[in-house]
């Protein structure tokens, strides 16, 4: 079975794309991204269970670094559907 999918923006890390079927576009992360987060999310999990009040700074770090690079990706979604006159398929919350 062969299915086309149409690239809606530059294939960054994070490249949109429409599916086919599907209402609204999607985010396609790449491997090595996708293991980044996964290994930040590993290190925020080990610093919560130390219980060590100095792994809480490192642990606010993690968080900050990967609330922006996700937040980045979602920047790019939104600024990619809005190019192409497509709907949010979530409300816009004000920033």
């Amino acid at each position: 079975m062969t299915k086309t999918l149409e690239l809606l923006s530059d294939p960054i890390n994070f490249a949109v794309v429409q599916l086919p079927e599907r209402n609204y576009p999607g985010v396609v992360i790449q491997g090595d991204t996708l293991n980044g987060l996964v290994r930040r999310l590993d290190e925020m999990r080990s610093l919560a269970k130390s219980n060590q009040p100095e792994d809480v700074e490192d642990m606010a770090a993690e968080i900050q670094m990967l609330w922006e690079q996700l937040s980045a990706a979602r920047d790019h979604y939104e600024a990619t559907c809005s190019e192409r006159g497509i709907e949010l398929p979530y409300p816009r919350v004000p920033r």
